[in-house]
């Protein structure tokens, strides 16, 4: 995470004209008050949720976290049902209607995770949350959990597959329903939810799903409570994502494994192939250089122009907290990083490394490529790019394992396998009546200026809900940007899911504004 001391910098050198105004800090309100009184039953709740495993592949784990979810929220009194399509994992809706109400959001989030491996999480079974009094990179201490009645600092931090992406999410909306109930406060909106279950596999169903069921999820606008917040620490409200596909890339040797002195120098090593192809896809600086990458991407308004300009710069922070002498792109920044395409090697594989090494060369070597996109550019020419990249590198280009006729009569086989679930980038305008109620309603609960980020680094499935139910999307952040999202040892500051609460009850309670007619 920044340095304390220089999020305060960050905060004291924007200036209170720029961005998004907000009242002074201190004001406490019912939310708050709530949440005091209810911060172990929150966190209670979390770590049992955080408990469950939830990976989208295992179908038996997916239904014990939906059933938990609807468990969750039919206490609640909010109507849950399961939204099922035979071979996807469950979406898990329900809603909250206000009689007189004129407009209608849902509240998305979703509750599976990445994959994790224990060998790896040094802070624990990924699935068996662990408490600490700061980050594992700062020393932080393992603490009992909190004891009834003890104060929790909201700089502890709890330690779990999926605690900020996106779990803290879901507990965030329902604790903000718990909290509106407990005062008497009704929200000023018809509200629905709908928590996913397959977002972190690409969310290869949706389409479908929202299909099925689109006269049920009709909305003025969906907001996506996911991600984290500024990486100054302050909340932002995110207008657009990008989009992602995810390609696995294979080069072949020999057909088995081979003695590396009875046959290094003759038989060709995968490995180093893979490594040579990969480094043909880029420059020293990280700019892709595979034909035609950047060709189609629709450049930002003078408004989203207008937006990261008046963002706080973190570039110099966070480079330092990531002990990165020079990061790529050329001195480019972050923010304009982010609204860029790019091409990732998230993994590689070919034979083994450490105390499991062997004296042998292997028979295919794997990059697992993620490809991330921007608004304008389609994720399927992104791919067809890619793939003419490596015929042009020699390639004979297979969509399949290669047969041995094929190995025999090509001296270069490349396997290239597209994951399913790829879409395209999303962004909403920043003008809409709706978007600017939240930024206020958002601004109401922090004493900093609101960052509003045309594009967030991540990606959501948000172009499906555009093309299928025609739905207005906004993003609300609000995990810690350190959290380790989909990487071992991922957290969630227990202070940033305070603040999410306080967040997501603040827009379920907005005016109405300018917001267009319900479509209930």
């Amino acid at each position: 995470m920044i340095a304390r001391s220089v999020v305060r910098a960050l905060l004291a050198t924007t200036t209170a004209a720029s961005l998004v105004p907000a009242p002074a800090a201190g004001q406490e309100g019912a939310v708050r008050d709530y949440r005091r009184r209810h911060e172990h039953e929150i966190v209670g709740e979390l770590v049992r949720f955080l408990a469950l495993p939830n990976v989208a592949r295992d179908s038996a784990a997916i239904w014990r976290n939906a059933d938990t979810l609807v468990a969750m929220m039919a206490r609640r009194g909010l109507a849950p049902r399961l939204l099922v399509l035979e071979g996807a994992p469950p979406a898990v809706f329900g809603e909250w209607r206000v009689p007189g109400a004129t407009r209608t959001l849902v509240f998305y989030a979703h509750y599976d995770g990445q994959p994790a491996d224990s060998l790896t999480w040094t802070a624990g079974h990924p699935w068996r949350p662990v408490w600490r009094s700061t980050t594992l990179d700062a020393g932080g201490a393992v603490l009992p959990p909190p004891a009834p009645g003890a104060p929790i600092d909201p700089d502890w931090r709890v330690y779990a597959r999926s605690a900020s992406d996106d779990k803290a999410g879901v507990i965030a909306i329902l604790a903000a329903v718990d909290a509106l109930r407990a005062s008497g406060r009704r929200p000023t909106a018809n509200l629905k939810f709908f928590f996913e279950g397959e977002e972190e596999v690409g969310s290869p169903h949706l389409a479908a799903l929202l299909g099925r069921n689109r006269a049920r999820l009709a909305a003025d606008a969906w907001i996506m409570v996911d991600g984290p917040v500024h990486q100054s620490g302050r909340k932002q409200v995110v207008f657009g994502v990008r989009g992602d596909v995810n390609v696995d890339l294979t080069v072949y040797g020999a057909t088995r494994p081979l003695h590396s002195g009875h046959y290094g120098n003759w038989a060709p090593n995968p490995a180093m192939r893979l490594a040579r192809l990969l480094a043909s896809m880029s420059d020293d600086s990280g700019r892709v250089t595979i034909a035609g990458w950047y060709d189609d991407v629709a450049p930002l308004g003078a408004e989203e122009l207008r937006a990261l300009r008046e963002a706080p710069p973190v570039d110099g922070a966070v480079a330092a907290e990531l002990a990165l002498a020079r990061p790529d792109g050329g001195g480019r920044s972050l923010a304009d990083a982010v609204n860029a395409p790019s091409l990732n090697v998230n993994g590689l594989a070919s034979a083994e490394v450490g105390a499991r090494s062997r004296n042998v060369i292997p028979t295919s070597a794997t990059a697992a490529l993620d490809l991330r996109l921007v608004k304008g550019v389609g994720h399927a020419r992104q791919v067809q790019r890619l793939v003419e990249h490596v015929r042009r590198q020699g390639y004979f280009v297979v969509d399949r394992e290669p047969t041995r006729e094929e190995r025999r009569a090509h001296a270069l086989v490349a396997r290239i396998e597209v994951r399913p679930g790829g879409y395209d980038a999303e962004r909403t305008p920043m003008d809409l009546a709706i978007a600017r109620d939240v930024v206020t309603a958002v601004g109401a609960t922090t004493p900093a200026p609101v960052v509003r980020t045309p594009t967030l680094g991540g990606s959501l499935p948000l172009i499906v809900f555009r093309e299928v139910l025609g739905a207005t999307t906004l993003t609300v952040p609000i995990a810690n940007p350190d959290n380790n999202q989909h990487a071992e040892n991922e957290n969630l500051r227990i202070g940033n899911l305070w603040d999410g609460i306080e967040t997501v009850a603040a827009i379920m309670t907005m005016p109405p504004g300018g917001a267009a007619a319900s479509r209930r």
